[in-house]
């Protein structure tokens, strides 16, 4: 009888865990996010035959995706600095204007160069991704953060799946045309961030001025800034070389390679959406993220050695796992370290780090591919990675006390 009750009482709280509301306006910084994603996920399949229109060459190809993550690069610390000044909404805001502008200069373009302000344009207003995490950061409890982290993440996964579909119909309109969509999209979403975007920023009056121009970056944060650089190095160079790879490895056609992609794809979606929340609260951010990186580790390293597709397929579901695991829970512990008034620039910094690893990883895994074989790429990011868990296995328990 008092198993009975024992058990009663067990899925009693987990119906309550599962009955958990999310936190008041967080669906409507998700709608915003993954809206903006689905602009992008519009304008990127398309980009680089775009460009050919106006005899754009692979390299200037290259360099304009490139122009794109250095002005994230450079912007997401600056609007992060500003959100914590006058709010989070209104950056949000002029940053979806910032993006419908980009877009429609793009669609306007009648020479090269134009298509680099608009990537450019772009690029500086896509930081207010970093601004949204910072929202979230703000309203999430501490227990949720991880978990309402990679329910953003997996917003990624949906401009991805419906960014190209809608792109491909534009296209039917005219090459013009999907960034005239885009452009319509951003803007129509500011306008609905306008009326239905809450102000998430914390009362911060209560601390010194003096105290607000302390650095935004504690040494445990740069070193979580050089872990995301790490992990995103790695990353990027693995999506960069993926398909070449293939093609000298297994023959892959540009089919296949989507299909191994679309594979990744709705594995860190699932994991990001669905499975982060309940591996938090058993194993803690700061566990997982140790967990998440060695397993992307191993998954580039086992790449590297990999000849039969059940091997490959395993190495890319560890490798997928790892990375639906680790930046969640990294972003969890960085809102967690960061000072509540600078919260919005630690977070920018840490997405600066991420977008330099974008625009690094894709360079040195085409020269590694190149110059030294075609599995280094996979081999050198496993190390790095093996290093990334090395420093946050250094960084002291004291540090993050009040993380799982």
């Amino acid at each position: 009888m008092l198993s009975k009750h024992r058990k009663t009482g067990r899925a009693s709280d987990v119906a309550k865990k599962e009955r958990t509301p999310m936190p008041a306006g967080y669906w409507t910084i998700w709608t915003t996010v993954a809206l903006d994603l689905v602009g992008f996920g519009i304008v990127v399949p398309i980009l680089g035959r775009y460009a050919e229109r106006f005899g754009a060459s692979g390299l200037q190809v290259g360099l304009m995706f490139a122009s794109f993550s250095v002005a994230q690069m450079v912007f997401a610390p600056i609007l992060g600095r500003i959100s914590d000044k006058v709010g989070r909404k209104p950056v949000i805001v002029f940053s979806l204007i910032g993006t419908a502008v980009g877009s429609f200069v793009t669609g306007a373009a009648g020479a090269l160069w134009v298509l680099f302000l608009g990537r450019i344009l772009d690029g500086a207003s896509g930081a207010s991704v970093a601004v949204a995490q910072g929202a979230v950061a703000d309203i999430a409890p501490p227990e949720q953060r991880a978990r309402l982290m990679g329910m953003m993440g997996a917003a990624f996964g949906v401009g991805f799946v419906v960014g190209p579909a809608l792109g491909g119909l534009a296209a039917l309109g005219g090459p013009h045309v999907p960034f005239y969509l885009a452009g319509s999209i951003a803007a129509v979403n500011a306008v609905a961030a306008m009326i239905r975007l809450p102000e998430t920023k914390p009362d911060t009056s209560h601390i010194t001025e003096k105290h607000q121009r302390g650095s935004a970056l504690s040494p445990s944060l740069k070193r979580f800034a050089l872990v995301g650089f790490l992990s995103m190095l790695g990353f990027a160079g693995f999506e960069a070389t993926f398909s070449i790879w293939g093609q000298k490895q297994f023959g892959f056609t540009e089919g296949s390679a989507s299909i191994v992609f679309v594979f990744v794809g709705v594995t860190l979606v699932a994991v990001q959406g669905g499975l982060i929340g309940p591996l938090t609260e058993k194993l803690g951010s700061r566990k997982l993220l140790r967990i998440g990186l060695s397993l992307v580790a191993v998954g580039l390293l086992l790449l590297g050695f990999t000849t039969t597709w059940p091997m490959l397929f395993v190495a890319l579901f560890l490798l997928s796992l790892g990375q639906g695991v680790s930046g969640p829970s990294g972003g969890a512990l960085v809102a967690e370290l960061a000072p509540v008034e600078r919260r919005g620039e630690a977070i920018g910094y840490q997405q600066s780090t991420a977008a330099f690893g974008r625009v690094a990883g894709p360079v040195a895994a085409g020269a590694l591919f190149d110059h030294v074989g075609i599995s280094a790429p996979f081999l050198v990011s496993g190390i790095l990675i093996v290093f990334a868990v090395g420093s946050v296995w250094s960084i002291t328990r004291s540090a993050i006390t009040s993380v799982k």
